[in-house]
């Protein structure tokens, strides 16, 4: 009881602060012209702050050094999660934060990515992947995938962040659904803690980034929650009952609409790094604007009503699609890879249809 009253307080503290700095962030942004100007590729139609995700990133950051500095309970392999976050974790937010304000080639931040994500396999062990019950993948290979794999999915979270509140909601909900996850499976609450104090401080940006968005999250703060949620996610299936597979299926809705569009558009001979607005979530937003305006509605008001709608919708879909099958798949971890694709197909589909890749 003492333990999870200490972790409603820290997820307090966490979320009080994050409101608090995001306001500053954003007023630091305002003075600075640090500002998102709309073109054509743009979801936001006004001049908007951005860079605020700073703010939740260094109150996690901050309640992570201060717990490896006064807690003496600390094992070693929580020890090793707390490192991971702050070494790793803290080269992805420095470029990033540097990316805000001015440019950084994509070569120097893939450098840097390379690096954080070498930092989390070196420090936390890679654990085996179940294909099927008795069938199990392990060996220094996976050690290189992982790298690849963790270096897709900070940057993916970057590139997803395209509309008002949808890498906050869906970072939210992923850290939530597997923190349930563990606590169905009786997992120990050190695990669950740091989950939820990392979503509570996304959720006192949320606030502020909520559809009409004051603020945009900007590169520190999507990059370190797609890097926290890979290096959680090798964390947590070593030491607790979750596997991997649970993880990718919570992360359905971005991996696929990702995934797919960066296919399609690298098959139709586009660079990958190049900015554009592709992605299944962006068609699904500028077609639900498009009704609202049809409707009579005010063009700005139709942006805030169609976001608002597109991150509602993918909150159901990870509620009530994705996270009972996260959960199967923790259950019966010799199924996960049968279970993510049961998760997928329809994904996949939903996403092709939406035109991702395309326009």
């Amino acid at each position: 009881m003492a333990e999870w009253l200490h972790s409603f307080w820290m997820m307090a503290l966490s979320f009080s602060l994050s409101l608090g700095l995001t306001g500053l962030a954003r007023s630091y942004a305002l003075q600075r012209g640090l500002m998102d100007r709309p073109n054509n590729r743009s979801s936001h139609l006004v001049e908007t702050p951005r860079g605020g995700g700073i703010a939740f990133v260094l109150v996690y950051l901050a309640l992570l050094a201060g717990a490896m500095i006064f807690s003496f309970s600390i094992d070693d392999l929580d020890r090793n999660l707390h490192l991971t976050l702050l070494l790793g974790g803290g080269l992805v937010v420095a470029i990033g934060y540097i990316d805000d304000h001015r440019h950084v080639s994509a070569m120097v931040r893939f450098i840097v990515h390379l690096i954080a994500a070498v930092v989390a396999v070196t420090l936390l062990q890679m654990p085996a992947i179940d294909l099927w019950p008795g069938l199990i993948l392990e060996g220094w290979w996976l050690d290189a995938l992982m790298v690849i794999g963790l270096v897709w999915l900070l940057n993916l979270y970057n590139f997803m962040d395209g509309i008002d509140g949808i890498a906050s909601l869906q970072g939210i909900t992923v850290l939530c659904g597997a923190a349930l996850v563990l606590v169905l499976n009786h997992a120990g609450s050190e695990a669950t803690a740091w989950l939820l104090i990392l979503a509570a401080g996304i959720a006192g940006f949320l606030v502020w980034n909520w559809p009409p968005a004051k603020i945009f999250m900007g590169d520190a703060g999507s990059g370190f929650i797609g890097y926290a949620l890979g290096v959680f996610a090798l964390y947590t299936a070593n030491a607790y009952p979750i596997s991997l597979w649970s993880w990718l299926i919570l992360l359905g809705l971005f991996v696929v609409d990702a995934t797919w569009t960066l296919g399609v558009r690298m098959a139709n001979g586009e660079k990958w790094y190049r900015p554009h607005a592709k992605h299944a979530y962006q068609h699904l937003a500028r077609q639900r604007q498009s009704l609202s305006i049809n409707q009579g509605l005010s063009a700005e008001h139709s942006r805030s009503l169609a976001h608002r709608w597109v991150i509602l919708q993918g909150l159901l879909i990870n509620l009530f699609w994705l996270l009972p099958l996260a959960w199967l798949a923790a259950v019966f971890p010799g199924y996960g890879l049968l279970l993510t694709l049961i998760a997928f197909v329809p994904l996949v589909i939903l996403v092709r249809s939406l035109g991702a890749g395309f326009g």
